[in-house]
């Protein structure tokens, strides 16, 4: 269980899950940028947790709840616009 864990700044360890590292990559790292796309689009990490909490509600209010399976087609010519 040790190998799991992240030694943060005051030596605590915490497991790092792909929450936990969104909202501290938030927290930290808030106005750095955390996506380039094509040299003109970019997103801050605090950019980038929002969109994720703005889609994480759509899904609950879609009711799409813990243990369901959400899948989603991707073209890479269109990363951006999805993103």
């Amino acid at each position: 269980m040790k190998q799991n864990l992240v030694e943060c700044s005051k030596g605590l360890n915490v497991p790092l899950t792909p929450i936990s590292f969104l909202e501290r990559a938030a927290t930290l790292y808030g106005d750095k940028v955390s996506i380039i796309y094509n040299d003109h689009v970019r997103f801050s990490w605090r950019e980038t947790y929002e969109r994720c909490l703005k889609l994480a509600s759509a899904l609950v209010n879609l009711g799409i709840s813990n243990g369901d399976i959400v899948s989603s087609f991707i073209f890479p010519i269109n990363l951006s616009s999805l993103y």
